[in-house]
């Protein structure tokens, strides 16, 4: 998926892009970057990371952004795809010395067009709440670095407070705030309030209340990423080490885990209703996670080299009815399911979602949309489509052959997804987890390409979707499809169904090779080990033995996704991907915000644009 052509034409970069629902044409008056416009030298810099906000003033136009560029911090209004961006006036502007900004949070809670909370986190380990619409700043959180003295490599607003953020590190800690409680003069002391396989918590030992309520120690290595569920129950994490944890936030307990092929996870996000999780990190590959089933579900090949932003289209994700005899709602909720693709918005999006969701006999069609950026200056976008979700469907089971890469050609000694016994996978489990998802209609939007030829790098994949489980590794290095039933049910007694499941990576080396590499990309095991428990034992976490089972499966064993499209947009690596109503936004490590505005949302700049448009090739 590719450009098409040769050498010269594959590095030119591209200004618009075609999809099924029309052409994204990218606004360049629309581009927002340091006011003299100047490319940044970004070598050694922190990635450049950008956040929105609306503050719902009454001009119509309450859309702010805020995105860091070296040591420099800019706040401005965004005007999308209606009017050109004004870089003359920045409604705030900062330079920090000594250290670097390098994340954001907006709180969409108490955001007014007289004042708006954002957080900043740094690479000095410290964390600063401002507001920039006053030019106040109102706290700064571990100010002596007596907390965490690592970079912060994210930083979000519980969602649903006004008071509460966390805080991860590259250390592998996470920290919950309160912006109205102080931190101390003097290092924190903790007391163990739960540990889990390879996770441990603590609360702050102290007469009166302090900052931090609580730490979180998870993993080996960097913590690079973490992401809340759409209710706010469920808190997703990516480390160094590989690994995908998702934890039940408020309990504090571990609901699942995964593993990537090889190399640390770098992003993380959830889909619109919180049934699935993208990852994606240094195998170049992004993975697909069920949050019910607790497994990976498919992998994506597309991009080069690392990915470093995963993000869900919650605009173009669609939900629809496809047998209306089988409807238990009434005739309101019906019309209200009757959507075609590409016209829903966000919030219609997510209450189909959940109807769904609730409801056993319904049977619909459904298409998640995704996106990924990468290292390699790269926009890929997906399609999840109903065959890679439900492959134990008889009829979505035959399609997948159209959107597997290479799936008609399964390697010596696998069997294809038809002729697979245990293809509903975990046995009994899977009707418990997939509530009325019973539909035998495939979406009419599923434009994932037929196998013209994938990449012949890659590993021979099938449409294999069984779950191949620990006791498999030894019997099956090839994938053989014939598992029975009894393997899954022992695997399922033995607690294996526990983790969850992990994969979200796919290099381009033979199967020796991968393992080679995996074996380096664990790490050993951290040196600061008094404030975690390593409970997780070296026989769980090592490479060679994670590799082909529930944590991590092979290649061969989930569907592979090719990439709706593939353009290189940016000539640095890309580190912002966010959809919006209107427009997508993209930015890349030079320090320029690019708009890329929706089919037939170009507005007020398309005469603008079609005039001065640069000469990039147009696909």
């Amino acid at each position: 998926m590719a450009a098409e052509g040769g050498g010269k034409e594959m590095n030119e970069i591209k200004t618009q892009f075609t999809t099924r629902e029309g052409v994204y044409k990218l606004l360049t008056h629309s581009e927002y970057s340091r006011p003299n416009r100047v490319p940044f030298n970004s070598q050694g810099s922190n990635p450049v990371k950008v956040s929105f906000v609306n503050v719902n003033d009454q001009s119509g136009n309450g859309d702010r952004i805020c995105f860091n560029v070296g040591r420099e911090l800019y706040f401005y209004i965004y005007k999308g795809v209606r009017k050109a961006a004004d870089l003359s006036k920045p409604i705030d502007k900062r330079i920090y010395k000594g250290t670097q900004p390098t994340c954001h949070d907006f709180n969409h809670l108490t955001a007014t067009a007289e004042s708006v909370s954002l957080l900043v986190g740094f690479s000095a380990g410290q964390v600063q709440l401002i507001d920039p619409i006053k030019k106040e700043t109102s706290k700064l959180f571990n100010e002596e670095r007596l907390i965490d003295k690592s970079r912060v490599t994210c930083v979000k607003w519980v969602p649903g407070s006004e008071s509460l953020f966390l805080v991860s590190h590259a250390s592998g800690s996470m920290y919950l705030y309160n912006v109205e409680h102080t931190c101390g003069t003097t290092a924190p002391h903790y007391q163990l309030l739960k540990q889990g396989e390879n996770y441990s918590v603590h609360t702050c030992k102290s007469k009166s209340t302090r900052n931090p309520l609580l730490k979180w120690t998870v993993g080996e290595g960097a913590l690079n990423e973490f992401a809340f569920s759409p209710d706010g129950k469920f808190l997703a994490c990516v480390s160094q080490d590989g690994f995908l944890r998702v934890f039940n936030f408020d309990a504090v307990e571990l609901h699942g885990t995964m593993k990537s092929y090889f190399g640390g996870l770098l992003c993380v996000c959830w889909s619109p209703d919180g049934k699935y999780i993208v990852a994606g990190g240094e195998d170049d590959l992004v993975t697909v996670w069920s949050f019910l089933d607790c497994r990976v579900i498919a992998r994506g090949h597309g991009h080069k080299s690392w990915v470093s932003v995963v993000a869900f289209d919650h605009y173009t994700t669609s939900v629809e009815e496809s047998d209306p005899m089988e409807f238990s709602g009434s005739d309101e909720d019906f019309q209200d399911q009757m959507i075609h693709f590409g016209r829903d918005r966000a919030n219609s999006t997510q209450s189909r979602l959940s109807k769904r969701n609730s409801t056993d006999s319904r049977a619909v069609s459904v298409t998640y949309r995704f996106g990924s950026v990468g290292q390699d200056t790269q926009l890929c976008l997906w399609d999840l489509t109903e065959d890679i979700l439900f492959p134990h469907l008889p009829l979505s089971r035959t399609r997948t052959h159209t959107n597997v890469m290479n799936a008609t050609i399964p390697p010596l000694g696998s069997t294809a997804v038809t002729n697979t016994p245990s293809n509903t996978i975990n046995g009994n489990n899977s009707g418990a987890s997939t509530p009325g998802l019973n539909s035998t209609t495939l979406p009419r939007s599923n434009s994932l390409p037929p196998p013209a030829g994938g990449p012949a790098t890659t590993p021979t994949p099938t449409t294999t979707t069984t779950t191949t489980t620990a006791t498999a590794n030894s019997t099956n290095k090839a994938g053989t499809g014939g598992l029975t039933s009894g393997i899954l049910d022992s695997a399922i007694a033995t607690g294996v169904s526990k983790f969850a499941t992990l994969s979200l990576h796919d290099r381009k080396e033979r199967p020796h090779e991968k393992d080679h590499k995996r074996n380096h990309s664990m790490g050993h095991i951290s040196s600061k080990s008094s404030d975690k428990l390593n409970l997780l034992t070296k026989s769980k976490a090592d490479p060679a033995k994670t590799l082909g089972t529930l944590l991590c499966p092979r290649m061969e064993e989930v569907p592979l996704l090719e990439p709706l499209i593939c353009k290189k947009i940016a000539h640095e690596r890309l580190t912002v991907l966010i959809f919006l109503e209107d427009c997508l936004v993209t930015a890349c490590q030079e320090g320029f915000i690019c708009t890329w505005a929706r089919p037939g949302k170009v507005g007020l700049l398309s005469s603008q644009n079609q005039a001065s448009s640069p000469s990039g090739t147009v696909v």
